[in-house]
């Protein structure tokens, strides 16, 4: 009886990665690609041709058209363009009249095959869906907020768009409280069916200023690209916190260098990390930024 009962348990075990794996998800896959999702920027109007020179001057690529619309359900209006560069893409915002609540506060914004079902599998996953969908000048948009006070917003294009992919994929960085970041994380990979590649509980802090102390560090994968989860007590130098996304170059120096002649200041200087060697900066207008290069 022993002998047979270890064997059916043996059998189990065997099985229960297929029957897992046979299982539908619990929400449609609803991400595009990760050269569609952007870093959200907003800057004063007269700081947008500052900011565009010294974001493409430093990382390379180009810029669409300005247009000035309202990219909100209620009146407003600003000038709007992608800057599509090899390492990341920023939806750039100029507002010429205040900018309606709570647009500004969305860090990133991610291009879905289907709004409604989108909106659908968000809150599925425990998102709060904090802005109805509502039609812009090229789709539709919504903002889902997740557990712990992360905003995101999410895009439709009424036409697909074909971008090239990303020599280096962007990391969006995210800082949650130690209360919510598990749910945090359950509800992003829920949503974006993606995987927890890392998670490392004695993370040095040195990351986040803090360089005599540990912190929990979690870095996730999906088809929106890196999430890097900074799980800390919120008692953060500047520019720590403030910084929306990491990006990885070829030679760091160089791109610092670089970034200095156009006017970039360099907030942190480079410092060698468990994986990577990273600088923190920030461009004309205010917007803060990482950017580190792999360690040999």
């Amino acid at each position: 009886m022993r002998l047979s009962s270890l064997v059916l348990a043996a059998a189990l075990a065997l099985n229960a990665p297929m029957a897992a794996s046979a299982r539908p998800a619990a929400t449609p896959m609803v991400a595009v690609a990760p050269q569609y999702d952007t870093t959200h920027v907003y800057v004063a109007p007269q700081d947008v041709d500052a900011f565009v020179a010294a974001f493409i001057g430093v990382f390379g690529g180009r810029s669409t058209r300005q247009v000035v619309a309202t990219v909100t359900p209620t009146p407003s209006s600003t000038t709007s363009q992608l800057l599509q560069t090899p390492v990341g893409t920023v939806s750039l915002f100029g507002f010429k009249t205040p900018a309606p609540y709570p647009f500004g506060a969305e860090r990133t914004g991610y291009l879905v095959e289907d709004m409604d079902v989108a909106v659908k599998a968000a809150r599925a996953a425990g998102a709060d869906v904090i802005v109805e969908p509502f039609p812009d000048p090229i789709g539709r948009d919504a903002v889902i907020q997740w557990p712990g006070g992360v905003n995101t917003q999410l895009y439709w294009h009424t036409k697909t768009p074909d971008y090239p992919a990303f020599e280096t994929l962007p990391e969006n960085r995210v800082y949650v409280s130690r209360d919510r970041a598990d749910a945090f994380l359950k509800s992003f990979v829920a949503f974006s069916h993606g995987r927890i590649v890392d998670d490392d509980a004695k993370a040095s802090a040195r990351e986040i200023g803090r360089p005599a102390e540990t912190f929990r560090r979690v870095r996730v994968s999906s088809n929106f690209g890196k999430l890097t989860v900074m799980v800390t007590d919120g008692h953060l130098p500047f520019p720590y916190g403030r910084e929306m996304t990491g990006y990885e170059v070829a030679d760091l120096d160089a791109t610092l260098a670089k970034a200095r002649s156009l006017g970039v200041q360099v907030l942190v200087e480079p410092q060698d990390l468990q994986d990577r060697r990273s600088a923190m900066v920030s461009f004309p207008g205010g917007y803060i930024a990482e950017i580190h290069a792999g360690r040999r």
